[in-house]
């Protein structure tokens, strides 16, 4: 079922339906405000098994997850220092995951993340309203491993079919750019993946950041 999420009168009939199939299991695409999501209940391991299947993946890749507001961090990571702190309230919601360490009792099944879990809050007022009745989500960009990433419903319908319940269209992508991915559990946070976020802007909270490839 594909729903107008452009049309304020019929946005939120969408992230209802959107909510309701996540619950059982299924998957959603969502909009952010870099490109499209395939999103399931991060808390279902086999929602998340699900999504790696639909997209084509392994559990060697395991989806990040999308938050609805920078507090919500601290009850998915350990140990995070005040630096970080700043850094996801003032840059979130905006294109950056962050890399974390998860907190030893969360009872999820992600794949192999060697304890760790990737963080980002988007910045899209579809996906922020879902998340806030939904909670986490586990969502890796809605394509198949291999493809584009989807910057339309259009692009994630043709890779995704009929494995996705739910299609929450809200037009183009703003961003079309995956985000940056900062890691942050070695001994210095370095750069996983060149994005909107630049390296200049990391150093104004931790300048020993890393750059890409170093």
């Amino acid at each position: 079922m594909r729903y107008d999420c452009a049309d304020e009168e019929t946005r939120q009939t969408g992230i209802d339906a959107a909510q309701g199939v996540l619950e059982s299991g299924e998957l959603v695409v969502v909009p952010t405000d870099t490109v499209y999501g395939l999103a399931a209940d991060a808390f279902s391991p086999e929602a998340v098994q699900r999504l790696l299947d639909a997209k084509g993946r392994t559990r060697q890749m395991p989806p990040p997850v999308l938050v609805g507001a920078p507090t919500t961090l601290e009850a998915l990571a350990t140990d995070v220092p005040g630096w970080l702190r700043s850094m996801t309230t003032e840059l979130w919601p905006g294109p950056l995951t962050i890399i974390c360490r998860q907190q030893p009792s969360l009872t999820w099944d992600l794949g192999e993340t060697h304890h760790t879990v990737a963080v980002r809050m988007p910045d899209h007022p579809v996906a922020l309203t879902l998340l806030k009745q939904t909670g986490p989500l586990a969502v890796s960009s809605a394509n198949l491993t291999g493809e584009p990433a989807a910057v339309t419903v259009d692009d994630a319908e043709r890779m995704l079919g009929d494995a996705v319940a739910v299609y929450l269209d809200a037009g183009s992508s703003p961003g079309g750019t995956a985000s940056t991915i900062l890691d942050v559990t070695g001994s210095s946070p370095r750069i996983l993946r060149e994005g909107p976020v630049t390296l200049d802007v990391l150093h104004r909270y931790n300048n020993t950041v890393e750059p890409f490839g170093a």
